[in-house]
């Protein structure tokens, strides 16, 4: 395992993280002894860095992630994330909160959840377009400066947005959707923005929700409580045009001996030193096999290749239904 340095070289995160989300959440499937396993042998890898977020569960996620390492405090560098405000009546819907009130309760009921003094990366899970950018990270600098918080970071913002927030506080890291099956945030130019910023960026999804892994082969694959089923690339004409797109890169990753799961985590690794890709498992078998992804170089000519059989426009359908993708600050 290989790790970044931030803050100086004060911290070092491992290259790729574990997002801990469907561990109690939106897939199917859930099993916390299993969820504890793997996040166990992920520590055990070499990867520190775990994900979570106080909206999955909602709140069951940071206890889940509080009781995994509880005894391993010291080997874990822990991000979670506020902001997103579930709807008990609707789990479809979302509202955001970035008040400055409010960034100290979520805080403070975070950091009660899992189980610690202090928050590794504390996220804005959404960007609140109701209150000044300035406002948010003003109070989140102040959880800083409590010891409450050790870096902060924005989840799905604007270039303008990661400039105007880095001006009231150093932001260290921006978590955004990015992989072979989405790649607005290179199109808008927040990569090499990080890059020149020395942020880490880091890529939420880099399986695409599971659909680059070629295991999904039908609709009727996902559980009734799967939210997938809810999402827009996998309704309908939309699932098999993309499952075709899928067949092309599973092609190449044949060739090279390799599974496309593994052929996408090497992809977004290789797009730039400053990415680290956050994938998600619950399960111990599936995290090893996503593991193998870092024994991966790919050439220019692999990259060309895959990128003129899954360039940006490849996949049909948006990544979020209509209301999701407003709270995107795009």
């Amino acid at each position: 395992m290989r790790y970044l340095e931030i803050d100086n070289g004060q911290q070092r995160v491992s290259e790729v993280a574990l997002g801990c989300m469907g561990m109690s959440d939106l897939y199917s499937g859930r099993n916390d002894a299993e969820s504890i396993a793997t996040i166990h042998a992920a520590l055990n890898a070499g990867i520190n860095y775990l994900d979570t977020a106080d909206m999955y569960g909602p709140h069951t996620n940071e206890v889940l992630i509080g009781n995994a390492i509880r005894d391993r405090r010291d080997d874990v560098f822990i991000a979670t994330k506020f902001g997103i405000v579930r709807d008990p009546d609707d789990p479809q819907k979302r509202g955001i909160n970035g008040r400055p009130e409010y960034v100290h309760s979520a805080c403070n009921a975070s950091l009660k959840r899992i189980g610690v003094d202090t928050i590794d990366l504390y996220y804005l899970h959404r960007v609140d377009l109701t209150v000044p950018i300035e406002e948010t990270v003003g109070a989140m600098k102040e959880l800083v400066e409590a010891g409450k918080v050790r870096y902060l970071g924005l989840s799905e913002a604007s270039v303008e947005t990661i400039q105007r927030a880095n001006q009231v506080h150093s932001i260290t890291a921006v978590q955004s959707e990015y992989s072979l099956w989405s790649q607005d945030t290179e199109e808008d130019g927040i990569l090499n923005f990080c890059k020149d910023l020395g942020i880490l960026f880091v890529a939420y999804s880099p399986l695409g929700r599971g659909f680059l892994t070629g295991k999904l082969k039908s609709f009727d694959d996902f559980e009734l409580d799967d939210y997938r089923r809810h999402s827009p690339r996998f309704q309908g004409e939309n699932f098999q045009k993309n499952l075709e797109v899928v067949k092309k890169i599973e092609q190449i990753g044949n060739e090279k001996g390799v599974t496309p799961a593994q052929l996408a985590l090497a992809w977004v690794r290789a797009k730039g030193p400053h990415i680290v890709p956050l994938f998600g498992t619950k399960k111990v078998r599936y995290l090893e096999e996503n593991l193998k992804s870092l024994e991966i170089e790919l050439s220019t000519e692999d990259l060309l290749r895959m990128e003129e059989v899954a360039p940006p426009t490849a996949f049909s359908g948006g990544r979020y239904v209509a209301e999701l993708m407003k709270l995107v600050n795009a």
